[in-house]
């Protein structure tokens, strides 16, 4: 199976440094990595151009007009240049930890997307880690919140991921699905500007096509670097959005994917050298 990481950043260079780190030193590596910028900082391409080399997999980086956070139109283009049949998800600053691609494709089933799980690092590690450029943190690290999402054990990882329809805990920040059901569903919905809920939205879609959620849990762990949180307000225009898709049974967004199918991917910033280059 060909599993392309699609990671969104916007700003912050010295994060996706760690999160490239993390992606280099995986025991299973990805087919493709696809950065996808809401934005275009030169220092983000900088910083995507220093590590690629050490990745054995294809890296090409996406960058488009920052007008405001739109981080849905930022994954789709990332989606549409994606050359995998499953693509996984993951911020620009959630360092993975090595086993992450090989949890995400050991848990991929026809008719299922995967909802990964995150730990928390705190502001005083986040600055640690970033000083050092470290990206090995066991789940016993000072510093952690919901460390218990490093822990690795496979033997259990099934009883974690039996299919549900539940939308609780949607994060489109460690996700992945099969590209083919993403064509069906359009994709994230680009009517969804602003921050929040746009994870949600696509999951309560994914749901209305058939789809089952299993969750990845015992695996797959990746450490969420620090920043300010913004609270989602009550009066945020994605709940009308959101709650409109639940009442009528909204499969397909009307701005979403499609609109990018036809984008030529950017050039590779590297000369594969692992299996996936084949």
């Amino acid at each position: 199976m060909r599993l392309s990481v699609i990671v969104l950043t916007h700003e912050r260079p010295d994060a996706l440094a760690l999160v490239l780190c993390g992606l280099a030193r995986q025991r299973e590596p990805p087919h493709e990595i696809v950065v996808t910028e809401d934005g275009a900082d030169p220092a983000t391409r900088s910083a995507v151009e220093a590590h690629a080399p050490g990745l054995s997999c294809p890296v090409r980086h996406l960058s488009q007009e920052h007008r405001g956070p739109r981080m849905s139109r930022a994954r789709n283009r990332g989606v549409a240049v994606a050359s995998g049949e499953y693509v996984v998800f993951l911020d620009g600053d959630m360092v993975p930890g090595r086993d992450f691609v090989g949890d995400h494709r050991a848990m991929a089933r026809a008719g299922c997307f995967v909802q990964g799980s995150r730990a928390l690092a705190s502001a005083a590690l986040t600055a640690e880690l970033l000083a050092r450029g470290r990206v090995d943190v066991g789940w016993l690290e000072p510093g952690l919140e919901r460390r218990r999402h490093l822990i690795r054990q496979p033997l259990l990882r099934a009883a974690w991921g039996r299919p549900h329809q539940r939308r609780d805990g949607a994060k489109s920040c460690n996700l992945a699905f099969w590209r083919d059901d993403l064509v069906a569903l359009n994709g994230f919905n680009e009517g969804m500007e602003g921050w929040g809920l746009e994870d949600a939205e696509l999951v309560q879609r994914a749901f209305h096509h058939g789809l089952r959620r299993r969750d990845l849990r015992m695996g797959g762990g990746a450490i969420h670097l620090w920043h300010p949180v913004s609270a989602l307000a009550a009066d945020n225009p994605n709940w009308r959005v959101l709650r409109d898709v639940e009442a009528r049974g909204v499969v397909r967004c009307a701005q979403g994917l499609a609109a990018h199918l036809d984008l030529s991917p950017p050039p590779l910033l590297n000369a594969p050298r692992g299996p996936a280059a084949g």
